[in-house]
This record gives C-alpha cells, sequence and structure tokens, in this order.
C-alpha cells in the first residue's frame, strides 16, 4: 500500500492512504490492459487540518473516490503519443479531450512505473478536472513555511471559477506546448514536469491577483515562481493565451511587457526596461512572434505580428512585422516565410538563418530598412 506524505508544516504531517489495487489483468489481442480501482483515501491530520479538508471536500476533488476504468499499455511511460488533431478525432465524444488523454496516459503510466503511481493518482487520477489537478500541481511547487499548499489551491481555484479565459488559456498554453515542442508529447508529462507551462500557468494567478488588488501577494508569488522555476514575470506583465515558454529557465518579462498569442519564447529571453524611466517602459510583443533562445528586447517598442527573432540578438527598435531579425544591434535579415497551412513562425519554430527560410524577395534588403546600418 503506497503512501503519500505531505509535509504541510514543521509539527503537521497529512497522509493520504490511496489503497492503489491492481484489480485485474489481462491479455487482448497483443495489448496489455490493467485496470485500478481506489478507495476513499483516508486523511490523518490535526483538528484544523481536518476541519479545513472537509470543508474542501465538495470542491477539491482530490479526495474524491476515482471510478475504475482499462487502458491499452502499448508503450513505455505514458505510452504512445497522441497528436492534437488524432486525440481532437478520437476522443470528441468527451467535455475536455485533452483532461481526458491526461487521465489515460497517467494511467498507463502508473501501470509501467508502480513507483510513480501513487504521485500520479495524487496528482492528476484523484481529481475531476484539468483545473483541480493543476491547482495541486503548481501549488505543491509554491508552496512554503509560510504559506501552505492548502492555501495556493484555494487561491488558485477561486481564480480558475473566476475567470473563464483562465481555463481556456491552460488548454491552448498545454496544446501550444504539444504542436511546437517534439520534446512535449504528451500532455500529462507537460502538466507534471514541463516548469515552463508550470511558471506560466503560476504566472496566471499572480496576475489575478494583481489584477484584484492583492498586489502584496501577488509579488510575494512572483519570488517563489522565481525561486522554484528560475522565471521572473512581473504579475503585471500582460500574456495572451497559446503561449510557449521553451525550458524557460532565464526568462524576464519586466512590468509594463505585453506578449500577444500564439508566441513562442525559448529560455535566456529578457523583455526588459532601458534604465530608470517610470510609466510604460518595456516591450510589446504580437501574435505569432517567435524569440529565439538568448534574446534581449529593451525598451518600449513594438516586435510586429509574425516576426522572427534569430537567437543571440539584442533588439532595440520596432521590428516590422513579418520579418526576420538578428544581430547585436538586430538588423532585418528578411521576410519570414511561412510554410503553406502553418500559420505563424512561433509554430514553424525555425531558428536558422537558411535561405528557403527567407522570401526570395526580401533575401537582400535595402539601407533604408536596415536604417543607415545602425540596426533595430
Amino acid at each position: 500500500r503506497p503512501f503519500l506524505i505531505s509535509r504541510l508544516k514543521s509539527n503537521s504531517v497529512l497522509i493520504c492512504s490511496l489503497s492503489t489495487q491492481r484489480d485485474h489483468e489481462f491479455q487482448n489481442n497483443d495489448e496489455h490492459f490493467v485496470s485500478y480501482s481506489l478507495e476513499k483515501p483516508l486523511v490523518v491530520s490535526d483538528q484544523v487540518l481536518k476541519r479545513r479538508i472537509r470543508s474542501r471536500r465538495k470542491k477539491l476533488s482530490a479526495f474524491s473516490p476515482v471510478t475504475s476504468l482499462s487502458v491499452p499499455v502499448t508503450a513505455p511511460g505514458f505510452g504512445s503519443p497522441m497528436s492534437v488533431d488524432d486525440m481532437t478525432r478520437s476522443l470528441y465524444d468527451f467535455d475536455d479531450p485533452l483532461w481526458e488523454l491526461i487521465r489515460r496516459e497517467c494511467m498507463v503510466g502508473s501501470a509501467n512505473d508502480p513507483q510513480l503511481a501513487s504521485f500520479l493518482y495524487a496528482s492528476v487520477l484523484n481529481h475531476s478536472t484539468l483545473e483541480d489537478a493543476l491547482a495541486v500541481t503548481l501549488s505543491y511547487h509554491v508552496q512554503s513555511d509560510y504559506f501552505l499548499a492548502l492555501q495556493w489551491i484555494d487561491l488558485f481555484l477561486e481564480a480558475f471559477d473566476d475567470e473563464e479565459s483562465m481555463r481556456v488559456s491552460i488548454r491552448n498554453d498545454m496544446i501550444a506546448a504539444m504542436r511546437r515542442d517534439p520534446a512535449s508529447t504528451h500532455p500529462a508529462a507537460v502538466l507534471l514536469f514541463n516548469k515552463g507551462f508550470q511558471a506560466l500557468e503560476s504566472y496566471r494567478l499572480a496576475n489575478w491577483l494583481w489584477r484584484n488588488g492583492r498586489r502584496s501577494l501577488a509579488l510575494y508569488m512572483q519570488s517563489m515562481i522565481s525561486a522554484e522555476f528560475g522565471v521572473d514575470i512581473h504579475p503585471a506583465a500582460v500574456i495572451g493565451s497559446g503561449v510557449l515558454i521553451d525550458h524557460a529557465t532565464g526568462i524576464v518579462i519586466g512590468e509594463t511587457a505585453r506578449v500577444g498569442d500564439d508566441v513562442s519564447i525559448l529560455h535566456n529571453v529578457t523583455l526588459g526596461g532601458t534604465g530608470k524611466d517610470s510609466g510604460d517602459r518595456h516591450p510589446k510583443i504580437e501574435r505569432g512572434v517567435l524569440i529565439g533562445a538568448g534574446v534581449t528586447v529593451l525598451g518600449n517598442i513594438v516586435v510586429g505580428e509574425c516576426a522572427r527573432i534569430v537567437p543571440g540578438s539584442v533588439v532595440l527598435k520596432p521590428v516590422p512585422p513579418f520579418r526576420v531579425v538578428g544581430g547585436v544591434p538586430a538588423k532585418i535579415l528578411g521576410r519570414a516565410q511561412i510554410q503553406f497551412n502553418s500559420g505563424f513562425p512561433s509554430e514553424e519554430m525555425q531558428h536558422g538563418l537558411d535561405a528557403d527560410q527567407l522570401e526570395p524577395s526580401e533575401a537582400t534588403v535595402s539601407q533604408s530598412e536596415l536604417f543607415d546600418g545602425t540596426g533595430i
């Protein structure tokens, strides 16, 4: 009988007995199936925590029994990956296909590695919605001795209940990772292990707190996100939906920065100011932009829609839409070529400077477009 032990404070321990039972195991058409059932967990804690848990029991599905289901085990880890298009076609009967796929992958993962079963049940399979699972997962990352995971869970669920746009952004961000990052083939792995996704969704709570006047708590959460994930996003910054933060380490986004929908940002990117200027002083990144690793964009400038910034560049002046820029300081190198049926440079994730990645008519640009060689 595996146990999940979470230390909530120095003198109090919450122990959830998962009582995982392998009900039956059978072979069918060369596929290995495993079925699990879960008893109602037992909670052992002090009286204060017992009362809190009972009051949240109805809302927090983490303390509800899970129905039994069977899934095919056809590959190691979380099983065979399923593309977003295949997920949409095969799971269209479910209200939330993405959440159903995550649950199925976690069932396969628990069968393939029983030592991980307790973690997967506590994080995913004991929950009825993606919002519940995400709230629990993120809360245990940002908890501290002074602010318990249960307090963060309350805040996450309150924010998710308050704004439908947050619930939509969660799914769009996860799908963005699945489509654009070849290492993120399983949404379950994105939810549980992808620190770029986790930092972004944690920021969304900090931003919600900031907009609702709870600025001290928002700044405290910013510091916890920075310490845990190595990502520093001011809670007042505005970030759209369907955003990919790949690898995430070293990301800095300033207070008045704005990032549009469907943007891809790699590690060690700074969207910062240029000095002590107050007011609106940070970059504005429009829809579909691809920002390569190690890029620095400084000042209140606009990076136009579907632009692409080559890794390692320093951008100091506005970037026109659909342009490829690079260098220190950055200069226009050509026009971003959009592949058929793709959409945005942020979806193609092409970082090189091959000739076939630029429009032929823009391969050689005029000195006026280069701002007389002074860069942009």
